[in-house]
């Protein structure tokens, strides 16, 4: 009984899978077939087409990995994925021992291998495995010997003590089976003392064997006392709680401290020292209930390991011998402690894992084992490990750090309503939750707002019963309260907020909203804000850009949906990226970091998860809020000048132009002449506004549409709701008009058309048209009209942003213990201490705007000296919006073949995106010159994406011998070629498009050498009509910035305001408060690109430590995760 598979050459070759059992189940003919392999007899496997004319011998044989273990676990879905991808090296062939022979047949007749993948399961012979081991001598994956200590948890911790890993503290009570009463135990009632050492509740107790499953944590009386009780899963059940609180009697156990974990465990994963992979789950003594996703799989939540952990990892790994090996690690306090050892084990449902995994157990294999048999097989050299990457000016860079701040993804229109309150209950929440401290209240959580709700409700019963009550609130101003908050049947304080403001004197009459009556006496402002959700639609442009930005790493090329080689992953696994992700406290723009890096790092499941692990949000203090409801003194003036403008009922003059676009902007121009007569076309939309509430009124009255579901479950009704009040608010009844509506109106129509065509309303397209001119001018001018202006409210945005872009770009804040590896113990990765930083800042639009305004007009360069830069300029004056999902991102390279104190080490590179692709319009978008154009002489080349082990030979050179020193320059004229500058965006029209002909788009992403078959994104045709509209490419501003040029214009910037300095300072001390860790390294100097040699590297170090020498360095060659070869074993020390 044979079952082959065959590896990706052979099916190249033409060879049918019946010539070649290569990935072999079986037993009766495995005699005949070692027999032949013994002799070295396999002809047939030499790839022909590729031998050299040399002296390579047509014996060459297979290296054969046996696997033995029990057929549950030799055919499991993970194993079967590994060993698929096992069999793609060239020269590995898989067997798997059947399950029979294992159990009943003597050694001697097992089959042979030169690699054994051996590990015990319930029922295995682990003393037939040690003996056959013994026999035949293979290369051992996972020592056995080791494994008789693992199923013993008092040998587990024992080894883990002596290697000095952290535990929890434990004592261990040993029993004598015959006499279970004679042991050191003492009971009391919220503790137990064992061996003199006394455990408070509430503590473990673990059966010293590790296969049994049965642990119990014991509670104190003062929560309830009790027990709760761990198993094996069943179905999805982990645990039970138990009312019953004095420990068991006989057997032998581990009692130990319990830890408080915040319920999640982490489960660790090691594919050799250098390798781990790890994610949480929910802690099984949390409720016992496992947490299944949609399809039934329990929830895994990726998670980043510290420094430590990666050490703890690789000492676990090596002190019990097993290269796979999974173990427990419980955080808590601020520590790691290993509360579990588990021998041989998998990442289960990871693609990501299963390529990695594969590669570095192939890599490890055939370094092993090929010299011995004279498998012609060099060590692959490894390209990613440091990310050298041509820069766009040609030379030869190491990637040091992206910077990129990146506005949230498409969501539902943003909706408030202001309601003046005084009833007593309104007063009574203000003061319970601390309004008087400072005057204001903001209410989110959920058991805040079902109280507003209560109070809501309340009222509405007594108005309904007595209308002569002395209840002032306006009842249709309760009953939109009780809606909106009624709204998804639950809470999430993610998409509803409720604001209170004390008024001493109540509130003046403002806008039209309001009735004439007006008491004396305080009142309560109450502002509701709802809507402003991120959208599914916006999910998956999150994603998908998260994944177009692996690109941007070294690596990264090919097809960029998770391609075994993918640079960044492969950085990311083997600890050599430090990522952080800070968002707002927008629930919509948490999401989009969590969606964005889901698709960065090729994270699989639900988005909550990854928002809790991975992404560093609450309030930065200013870093990315801004408290929109205290406008600077300039804003204040800004709007009102723009008000005023916009309200003359004439033809825009030539001294309108002046006084609007003093800039002379061409975004603006246009817009203006769209427009010729402000207060016309404002008639003309509220015109629309009415016919399009007349046409929803129609739509409710007719019974076949009246309960049609709009997207992301919104009614007509809702819509009606929407649109009425944009009608009501637009139009004051002095008959002037609202331009602060304005932003609010094209919003809502830019939803509606891109969500909602399939109602297809009349006139929709002229309500954008004009809507989206008035936008244009109104919501970038309110970020200031002149250069002096949108400078001032820029800085007084986002000065602490700036700070804390140059603090990333000069590493001094660098939070040394997080995802570095250890110098020392670093065999194996060339480059330990060199890492890829990255910090992503999602952020709304003020804060872009600004970022913006700031690079344009805080003097960065001289457009008069400098053409680029012009350039730039001139296309950032002719992008009319900054939508969803903009990006600002700067790239940080060092150039190690300059001097450390030459102003020509570090470079910089500015790049931008507009975001997402408006409705229509697309042709007049200006045109930017491209991302990073592609070096000639890379424009032919093509990835073979035949073998795992040519991962990387896209890149242009081939991989160079260690000893040849390297200086490689670069023909890179700027050439711009639409087909190879990266993100190419493709459009396509999908068959759900409306009526109206509005296509749906697909984002391509296309690297400079990039692969030809790249997918599709998939999935982006849902919720009935509405598409995901793709994004716009990255367009290069400048590419040949030095580091001191961008840190003196950071200062200058961040220096010229000094009342937002004092703020600033505050931010960023509250920042690194919260992320202080004790540093594991030598402190290192602040980078900077004037200075001595020596003040590049820390006290006591050989002049390159930190540094690798460029003769190391290779910019190409296949990559392995590990390359353990004598010739690479870098000392660090003098």
């Amino acid at each position: 009984m044979l079952e082959p598979c065959v590896g990706a050459a052979r099916k190249k070759q033409g060879w049918s899978c019946r010539d070649i059992p290569q990935f072999v189940v079986g037993y009766e003919n495995y005699q005949r077939d070692m027999g032949q392999m013994d002799a070295g007899m396999k002809n047939e496997m030499f790839r022909e087409e590729e031998m050299d004319d040399d002296d390579e011998s047509p014996s060459e044989r297979q290296i054969v990995v046996g696997i033995c273990a029990m057929t549950k676990k030799s055919k499991s879905k993970p194993m079967t994925q590994i060993l698929e991808r096992l069999c793609k090296f060239d020269y590995i062939d898989v067997v798997i021992f059947p399950e029979e022979v294992i159990l009943e047949e003597p050694v001697e007749k097992w089959p042979l291998c030169d690699c054994l993948i051996s590990f015990h399961s319930k029922g295995f012979p682990l003393d037939k495995a040690v003996e056959y081991a013994k026999l035949r001598n293979p290369l051992l994956i996972n020592d056995l010997n080791m494994q008789y200590f693992i199923q013993d948890r008092r040998e587990v911790y024992r080894i883990l003590q002596e290697e000095g890993i952290d535990l929890p503290r434990y004592a261990v009570l040993n029993r004598d089976p015959d006499n279970p009463e004679e042991c050191n135990l003492v009971e009391g009632e919220d503790q137990v003392e064992v061996n003199g050492e006394v455990f408070h509740k509430p503590f473990v107790e673990k059966p010293v064997c590790a296969e049994d499953h049965n642990v119990y944590i014991y509670y104190p009386t003062s929560a309830g006392g009790g027990s709760q009780r761990l198993f094996r899963k069943i179905g999805s059940r982990s645990s039970v709680y138990s009312p019953e609180s004095s420990v068991r009697k006989t057997g032998s156990y581990i009692y130990e401290e319990f830890m408080p974990t915040d319920g999640t465990d982490v489960k660790v994963y090691t594919v050799g020292p250098d390798y781990a992979h790890a994610e949480a789950r929910k802690s099984p003594a949390l409720d016992g209930k496992v947490e299944r996703d949609s399809e039934g799989k329990e929830i895994r939540y990726p998670v980043m390991l510290t420094a430590m952990e990666k050490l703890v990892a690789r000492k676990v790994c090596l002190a019990f011998k097993q290269t796979v090996c999974g173990f427990d690690l419980l955080r808590a306090n601020g520590h790691s402690f290993v509360c579990d050892v588990n021998g041989f084990s998998f990442v289960k449902n990871s693609m990501k894992y299963y390529d990695d995994c594969a590669k570095v157990l192939g890599n490890m294999v055939m370094r092993e084992l090929a010299p011995q048999l004279h498998i012609p097989w060099s060590i692959p050299m490894e390209a990613e490990d440091i990310p050298i990457v041509p820069t766009t000016s040609g030379t030869m860079m190491e990637l040091r750090c992206v910077i990129a701040i990146i506005r949230h993804g498409d969501r539902t229109p943003k909706q408030k309503m202001k309601m003046e309150v005084r009833h007593p209950l309104f007063f009574e929440l203000f003061e319970k939750y601390g309004g008087y401290k400072t005057g204001k209240l903001k209410l989110k959580k959920p058991k805040q707002l079902q109280e507003v709700l209560d109070i809501a409700r309340l009222l509405l019963v007594e108005l309904g019963q007595h209308t002569d009550c002395e209840i002032e609130e306006k009842k249709s101003k309760l009953e939109q309260l009780k809606t909106v908050l009624e709204m998804y049947g639950h809470f999430s304080g993610i998409n509803r907020k409720v604001q209170l403001t004390y008024l001493r004197n109540g509130k003046p009459k403002a806008s039209s909203e309001e009735e004439d009556s007006k008491k004396d006496g305080p009142s309560l402002l109450l502002v509701l804000k709802w809507g402003g959700e991120l959208t599914p639609a916006g999910r998956v442009q999150a994603e998908e850009l998260g994944r177009a930005f692996r690109c941007m790493y070294p690596g990264g090329q090919g097809d960029y949906a998770g391609f075994p080689g993918c640079g960044l992953l492969r950085l990311h696994s083997t600890y050599r990226h430090d990522l952080k992700i800070y968002a707002s406290d927008e629930g919509r723009v948490q999401m989009t970091a969590a969606a964005f890096a889901k698709g960065l790092l090729a994270l699989e499941g639900e988005l909550t998860p990854i928002l809790v692990q991975m992404v560093k949000s609450a309030n930065m203090n200013g870093l990315l809020d801004s408290d929109s409801d205290s406008l600077t003194d300039c804003q204040q003036k800004v709007k009102a000048r723009l008000h005023e403008i916009m309200q003359k009922d004439q033809d825009f003059t030539e001294q309108d132009y002046q006084k609007l676009a003093p800039t002379g902007s061409p975004s603006l121009v246009n817009s203006m002449k769209v427009i010729e007569n402000p207060v016309k076309t404002c008639d003309k939309v509220y015109a629309l506004i009415q016919s399009l509430t007349s046409q929803i009124r129609k739509r409710l009255e007719d019974p076949k549409s009246a309960d049609l579901q709009l997207y992301h479950s919104e009614t007509l009704e809702l819509m009606l709701q929407r649109w009425s009040k944009l009608e009501r608010d637009f139009r004051m009844k002095n008959g002037r008009y609202d331009i602060s509506k304005i932003p609010d109106i094209y919003d809502c129509i830019k939803y509606d058309l891109q969500h909602n065509a399939s109602l297809d309303l009349e006139d929709t397209r002229e309500l954008f048209r004009l809507s989206r001119a008035l936008a244009d001018i109104v919501i970038p001018q309110e970020y200031g009209i002149n250069r002096a202006e949108k400078l001032d409210i820029a800085q007084a945005y986002c000065v602490p942003l700036m700070k804390k872009i140059q603090l990333d770009l000069q590493r001094t804040h660098e939070d040394e213990a997080v995802n570095k590896l250890h110098p020392l113990y670093s065999r194996g990765v060339m480059s330990p201490g060199r890492h890829v930083r990255t910090r992503l800042y999602f952020t709304s639009e003020s804060h872009v705007h600004s970022l913006l305004s700031i690079f344009r007009y805080g003097g960065l360069l001289n457009e008069e000296k400098d053409q680029q830069w012009k350039q730039a300029m001139d296309y950032l004056s002719a992008v009319t919006e900054l939508n969803y999902m903009t990006q600002i991102v700067i790239m940080l390279y060092e150039d190690n073949n300059k001097d450390p104190s030459s102003e020509e080490r570090f470079h910089v590179e500015l790049h931008f995106s507009p975001g997402v692709k408006g409705c229509e319009d697309e042709e007049t978008i200006p045109l930017g010159f491209g991302f990073r154009p592609a070096s000639s002489e890379n424009e032919d080349k093509k990835p073979n994406q035949g073998s795992l082990e040519d991962l990387s030979q896209d890149e242009p050179d081939q991989a160079l011998q260690v000893s040849d020193p390297i200086n490689i320059q670069r023909r890179s004229p700027m050439i711009r070629n639409r087909k190879t500058g990266s993100m190419e965006v493709l459009s396509e029209t999908s068959p759900t498009h409306s009526a109206k002909g509005c296509t749906s788009h697909r984002l391509f992403i296309s690297c400079s050498r990039q692969s030809p078959e790249i997918k599709p994104a998939s999935g982006l045709g849902f919720e009935g009509c509405s598409m995901v509209p793709s994004i716009y490419p990255l367009e290069t501003l400048h590419n040949s910035l030095s580091l001191k040029q961008v840190d003196e214009f950071l200062n200058s910037v961040c220096e010229s305001n000094s009342e937002v300095q004092a703020k600033t300072m505050k931010a960023l001390s509250g920042l690194f408060a919260s992320q202080s860790q004790i540093s594991l390294y030598s402190p290192q100097q602040p980078l900077s690109s004037s200075g001595s040699e020596a003040s590049l590297r820390p006290p006591g170090q050989p002049l390159w430590h930190g540094s690798i020498p460029s003769s190391a360095v290779s910019s190409a060659g296949p990559s392995s995760p590990i390359t353990e070869s004598s010739g690479l074993n870098f000392s660090f020390s003098e």
